[in-house]
């Protein structure tokens, strides 16, 4: 059983939901990240979902297309990002690290070299958001005999046959994308989410996560009412993109306390 199918299990025998905050690796500088992962965790991650820095992030809006500009003003590639989940790994060997990323910096390695090295970091799960399922069956064989989790998204035009066939190639849970459009878009609706996510779990028994839209402690509840985790990314980028030094770290702490309350409480 994979880091990722033990968090839920757990959190499903204490009647709880998964809180996964979204980071991207290098930003504001890649001095901080492993310190912003380590404040996650205290401040109640159950996961943590770890951008990697990419030129074209189709899936993101502007606030996470910014913060790859960021930290690729630092040079912060896979491999970077690899050493710095290495480096959390030192003192933290418990909490699941999903990489989100795209599948150039995968190709641009190999994805036998690509699965390898994310062993050797200790990474648990991997969504790469342009690699159609129809096309990467020998890349999630890879990752599953290195017992690191494929994780899949469906969107709301995903149609039932394909869906299907994303959630036999997926392990450890499926992203649902709560909206149409990009990461950071607003008009979060629950009801229409809550019937969606009620469809996939009729299509597997995996755990169902929800992100894109969730920007407070309000949508967050809501959400995690009906899902099995909750995910927040652009909001929690757009605290660091507006802190300094001197309160990145109290003001992502502030932010991820109000969440994981809201979450417990669904």
């Amino acid at each position: 059983m994979s880091r990722i199918q033990s968090t839920f299990a757990t959190l499903k025998q204490q009647g709880k939901k998964a809180l996964i905050p979204y980071i991207t690796a290098g930003d504001p500088h890649p001095k901080y990240t492993v310190d912003l992962m380590h404040a996650l965790v205290k401040h109640g991650a159950d996961m943590i979902e770890l951008g990697v820095p990419f030129s074209d992030p189709m899936a993101d809006g502007p606030v996470i297309q910014r913060a790859s500009e960021r930290a690729l003003v630092h040079k912060v590639g896979l491999a970077s990002v690899l050493e710095m989940v290495k480096t959390f790994r030192q003192t933290n060997q418990i909490t699941p690290i999903i990489l989100m990323g795209y599948a150039n910096p995968i190709e641009a390695i190999g994805p036998v070299a690509f699965a390898d090295r994310a062993e050797a970091a200790d990474i648990d799960g991997v969504i790469t958001v342009d690699y159609p399922p129809e096309e990467c069956g020998d890349f999630v064989k890879e990752l599953r005999s290195r017992d690191i989790d494929p994780v899949f998204l469906l969107s709301p035009t995903t149609e039932p046959k394909r869906v299907d066939l994303i959630v036999s190639q997926a392990s450890g849970f499926v992203y649902y994308v709560s909206l149409k459009g990009v990461t950071g878009a607003a008009n979060l609706d629950i009801v229409e989410v809550s019937k969606r996510v009620a469809s996939i779990r009729t299509q597997t028994n995996l755990p169902v996560g929800v992100g894109f839209g969730i920007r407070d402690a309000a949508t967050a509840k809501a959400t995690a009412a009906i899902a099995d985790a909750v995910v927040v990314g652009s909001r929690m980028v757009q605290v660091i993109e507006a802190s300094n030094d001197d309160n990145l770290l109290a003001n992502v702490a502030a932010l991820m306390d109000e969440l994981k309350t809201a979450v417990d409480a669904a």
